[in-house]
């Protein structure tokens, strides 16, 4: 499970980015370059599509982990460790889970919803 461990923690990483680069501790040119990784990580553009074979997942395989690095590097490491501590402290709150649930339950009702009228159209 290498895998799963790893993308755990270029999830974890990023979130405590999102975190550093809001500190006033944090110089310019480091908040400048977290924020891009950070939007690049989170934006649903992709410089290279996913759909195209290989090449489409090169840059979420190489360039978000290099950017991330450069980031972690441009970061003063006090700043980095209160940003880790609190990316963790927030994945572990009773209220990521009470998002999370009530999230799942409003695609439920949603899925139900489209499967009753599904039904009625077809009976109909």
């Amino acid at each position: 499970m290498p895998i799963l461990r790893t993308i755990r923690y270029l999830k974890t990483e990023t979130y405590a980015l999102s975190l550093a680069y809001r500190d006033p501790r944090t110089p310019w040119y480091a908040r400048v370059w977290a924020a891009l990784v950070v939007g690049y990580a989170f934006s649903p553009i992709d410089l290279i599509p996913d759909f195209i074979p290989v090449l489409g997942y090169l840059d979420d395989l190489l360039l978000l982990p290099l950017g991330i690095w450069v980031a972690l590097k441009l970061i003063p490491p006090e700043v980095m460790a209160d940003a880790r501590s609190q990316a963790v402290a927030s994945y572990q709150s009773p209220a990521r889970w009470a998002a999370m649930i009530g999230i799942i339950a409003i695609w439920l009702l949603l899925g139900a919803g489209g499967i009753v009228l599904a039904g009625q159209v077809l009976a109909g």
